[in-house]
């Protein structure tokens, strides 16, 4: 009986392509009974390139998916004369070579029980090249191409049965299209010939591939007609079709359970997305399920078209599944390939680290930390300037984050700090003793400064020996040895992590993994130093257009700072201060502003970082320290400077825009008062600002040394004994007693501490003599506020709020003799001792002596804290009642919100071995270890 083949090409705006198309059709060696030609809605000259070649029939129509093409072709085709009737299905982009159909025949018709037979397909620009050759499916219903990629040097050519065959140049008996209705109309695009060969199969037919067929294939009717399709929108067509080929194929006890597993499973496979470095596919994950769900996806007319068709078990098919076992040992050797690639990586990293000097800066800068600090090892807290013992628990810390009661002075309601966060984070560590982590930081900054900057100056120096340079002037930068003694553990923890932040930021756009470890990082660097945030922004921006291919990865990054600023911008700006935002974290603590020229030469307050001492001791007249300590920065500020005019200085334009960043930051807090201490106000540290200047001034001096080849290690070096020289009366502070910060466990005396015992709000009001003869008086409670306890929304109170008033008006007449009865109101605050802070004025001596004077107080004496009295009328504390952090709806949503948003971040921060999306597999069956795979990379 003859055979009669019909060949239907379809085309959706493909003139591109449709040429080779046409003539290899017009070259075949056993030429088709017939050519019908679809339009299917082009936009360019397909219509006139079909009409050109002379089809058999032309079909003109509107936008159609490839099945239903196909099928309104057959709807003007000659009828089906006999049982050997037979389509061969081409697109517009299935460009057959010569002996193709020839090919594809002369396989059917040795074997009758053969329905689809499917040609090689091979790669429109290198037709040596296999695109694909057959089809497959995990025993969860993944498709995955057998052969995919490879170099065709006949090696697949054994292959025969398949479960399934591209839709591309596939050959079906006519007679089976019509009783199978076609592809489905579910499966527009992928998986439509996948499914339609299981179907085939199931009704008792064979489906094979002909290595002999050889047709160039550019995409094919996968995703037909669409120009450009991301690899996060084929992710999801190819979800969705997967899903509902699942929902069909499953035995009808199961379906229920398919049908509610849907959704738990898309969120844990959203979590799986992010930990592939893959957020973008997270919307199409969740998009699919809701669509196969619940978007009306026609399961019951697909099973019931297999039901009516269905000659034959499922069973019958499982040998052409792909096992289990053979999955997982193909993913194995992908996650090896990477991990050992990760490996070499790692390697190379460790050995310049140590044969580069690395190693040995960060040993030096260990050795002269723990000179410098060494004497308060041990002591279990640190107090002074801005510092305070943490809560004596983890779950007292985290139990400050959030939103909800602040036991500070008086006591309010409000957001946390997002500074509270990282405190949590850190006391955790050493969650037998939260306080003890504080005092490693500060026993390990400055080898931790010298660690983070190697690793960032490995980015911006071709010299393997400048980031040991950079290393030991980041180590013993003066904003970080100045915020030590000062107390600023805010603004020491933002010069650590700056090196980390602008090394993720450099690899942002290459990477989700840094992607996010830049978020995490702006977030802590925020939380720290919220003074920073404008410069971060900034930089951020500009890198932004430095790089617009990657916004998608870089504007994410103050998303988790956004997280936690949240519940605090809202709040202050309800309060009319906006500007409080950027108030220092931690304790208020006045500092004596510098001058504009102090600034500049790298000393965050008055005295040029102890060398005005150092003059003063040597009564050496006071511009004498400005000279110095100019002199010994010219070798940095004058490499600097010639950044900007050595061959490759385009390099240093990105570090001086962070050095002048820095400067401008440092300028404007030095003039921002939004805090205060009683009646003192207390301006922004500006060292967190000289921190990004000293950055930038360090990484501009790598690109002028670069530039300086032979000079480069006698100038570094220079620059090293110099800065060496201009920090050794701040690394010396502790042991000469210059330092803020001291070793000490109690805030408040011991009285007070064992009373907290058994009264833990019992209240001690606090009077600290002012400048100008005045007194600020602030409320404790318990044993002491620690720092967790902290609140900007406190130190930054603008509102005349009723309770600080009273407060002010009882310290007010306690500390002159007058008539007024302080007895109720000390009850009513719940204040039972009165502290008095040592000074030498003459307000300290006149408040003495009216305390003294005063009966409803009993003195208990001097103590190491300053004058204490107790006051005899407060039997019990009053008890009062405080919102938790989860005691309210608002707090919750504000952790869960937050919790979120940290959550995804942290998956794809961590490290993983990326994942592919299909999988070839060699051999000549589907559990045949895979020689070669293709497969996504993490920056798809």
């Amino acid at each position: 009986m003859h055979t009669r083949v019909t060949a239907i090409l379809v085309a959706r705006s493909g003139a591109a392509h449709l040429e080779r198309t046409l003539a290899g059709l017009a070259r075949q060696t056993r030429r088709p009974d017939a050519v019908v030609a679809v339009d299917a809605g082009s936009t360019d000259r397909s219509t006139e390139l079909l009409a050109a070649s002379g089809p058999t029939q032309l079909v003109t129509t509107g936008a159609l998916d490839f099945g239903t093409a196909v099928d309104r072709a057959l709807t003007v085709a000659a009828p089906a004369e006999s049982d050997n009737d037979w389509l061969w299905l081409l697109a517009h982009d299935n460009a057959p070579q010569p002996a193709a159909l020839q090919a594809l025949l002369g396989a059917v018709e040795i074997a009758p029980s053969v329905a689809v037979a499917g040609p090689k397909l091979m790669r429109w620009n290198e037709p040596d090249v296999i695109a694909e050759y057959g089809e497959t499916m995990t025993y969860y219903g993944s498709s995955i191409a057998l052969v995919e990629g490879e170099l065709d040097q006949a090696q697949h050519d054994v292959r025969s049965d398949v479960l399934g065959v591209a839709a591309g140049g596939m050959l079906v008996r006519r007679s089976l299209w019509s009783a199978l209705g076609g592809f489905d109309p579910a499966l527009p695009s992928v998986d439509a010939a996948l499914d339609f060969s299981v179907r085939a199969r199931l009704a008792g037919f064979r489906v094979i591939v002909v290595p002999g067929a050889k047709v160039a294939s550019d995409g094919g009717p996968e995703l037909f007609g669409r120009t450009a399709v991301s690899d996060r929108r084929r992710a999801s067509i190819r979800r969705a079709a997967q899903l509902h080929r699942r929902l069909v194929y499953a035995p009808a006890a199961a379906l229920p359970f398919h049908w509610l597993s849907l959704v738990p499973l898309a969120i844990i496979r959203a979590a799986g997305q992010l930990l592939a470095k893959r957020p973008g596919a997270v919307g199409g994950e969740l998009a699919s399920v809701l669509r196969v769900a619940f978007g009306g996806s026609r399961i019951g007319p697909a099973r019931r078209a297999i039901t009516r068709t269905r000659r034959v078990g499922w069973a019958s098919i499982a040998p052409l599944r792909m096992p289990p076992g053979v999955v997982r040992e193909r993913r194995a050797q992908e996650r090896e390939t990477q991990r050992t690639q990760s490996t070499v990586a790692m390697a190379e990293a460790r050995a310049g680290f140590v044969t580069h000097g690395g190693l040995w800066i960060v040993l030096l800068a260990g050795i002269i930390g723990l000179i410098s600090w060494g004497s308060i090892a041990g002591a279990p807290s640190l107090t002074g300037g801005s510092l305070a013992p943490l809560s004596d628990s983890v779950q007292q810390l985290w139990s400050h984050v959030g939103y909800g009661w602040r036991e500070i002075g008086v006591g309010l309601v409000g957001a946390a700090d997002p500074f509270s966060y990282l405190l949590a984070v850190v006391g955790s560590i050493t969650f037998w003793s939260p306080s003890l982590s504080i005092m490693i930081i500060y026993l390990l900054a400055l080898p931790l400064a010298a660690l983070g900057a190697w690793f960032a100056a490995r980015q911006l120096s071709t010299r393997p020996s400048l980031p040991a340079l950079a290393a030991l002037l980041w180590a013993l930068a003066p904003p970080l040895s100045s915020a030590l003694s000062g107390g600023h553990l805010g603004a020491v923890i933002a010069h650590l992590l700056l090196p980390w932040l602008v090394l993720a930021a450099l690899n942002a756009p290459r990477s989700w993994a840094a992607s996010a470890g830049a978020g995490l990082l702006f977030a802590a660097t925020a939380a720290s130093a919220p003074s920073l945030v404008p410069a971060l922004v900034i930089a951020l921006l500009a890198w932004v257009v430095a790089r617009p291919a990657s916004v998608h990865r870089l504007l994410g990054i103050p998303i988790p700072a956004l997280a936690l600023f949240a519940p605090l911008i809202v709040q202050q700006l309800m309060r009319g201060n906006p500007l409080g935002l950027f108030a220092d974290p931690g304790v208020p603590a006045p500092t004596v502003a510098a001058t504009p020229l102090q600034l500049a030469l790298l000393s965050p307050a008055s005295g040029l970082n102890g060398w005005a001492a150092v003059a003063q001791s040597f009564g050496l007249p006071g511009v004498t320290a400005t000279i110095i300590v100019a002199t010994l920065l010219l070798p940095i500020g004058g490499l600097a400077l010639l950044a900007l005019f050595v061959p490759g200085s385009r390099r240093a334009i990105p570090s001086m825009v962070l050095a002048l960043l820095g400067f401008v930051t440092t300028i404007a807090a030095s003039h921002l008062q939004v805090a205060h201490l009683g009646s003192s106000p207390v301006p922004v540290w500006t060292g967190a600002g000289l921190s990004l200047f000293w950055l930038g001034l360090v990484a501009s001096t790598l690109v002028a040394l670069d530039a300086l080849r032979r000079f480069a290690v006698p100038v570094g070096i220079l620059s090293a004994v110099t800065v060496t020289i201009l920090m050794l009366p701040l690394l010396g502070s502790v042991l000469l007693k210059t330092a803020v910060v001291e070793a000490g466990a109690r805030i408040l005396p011991a009285v007070v501490t064992a009373e907290a015992e058994g009264h833990p709000r019992v209240g001690t009001l606090v009077l600290t003599p002012q400048a100008g003869g005045s007194l600020s008086a602030t409320v404790q409670r318990g044993a002491g506020s620690a720092l967790d306890d902290q609140s900007t929304l406190a130190a930054t109170s603008v509102a005349a709020d009723s309770m600080p008033q009273r407060v002010a008006t009882v310290a007010g007449n306690l500390a002159s003799r007058s008539g007024f009865d302080a007895g109720p109101e000390l009850t009513t605050l719940s204040i039972g001792f009165v502290l008095l802070t040592p000074d030498n004025t003459a307000v300290h001596k006149s408040t003495s002596e009216a305390l003294d004077s005063n009966a409803l107080f009993a003195p208990v004496g001097a103590t190491d804290n300053g004058l204490l009295w107790r006051f005899e009328g407060l039997a019990t504390e009053k008890t009062i009642t405080t919102v938790g952090n989860t005691d309210t709806a608002l707090g919750s949503l504000i952790l869960i919100g937050q919790g979120i948003v940290f959550g995804m971040t942290l998956l794809l921060g961590i490290p993983t071995v990326r994942r592919r999306r299909r999988h070839a597999v060699s051999g000549s069956n589907p559990g045949q270890p895979a020689d070669t795979f293709d497969g996504d990379r993490e920056d798809d």
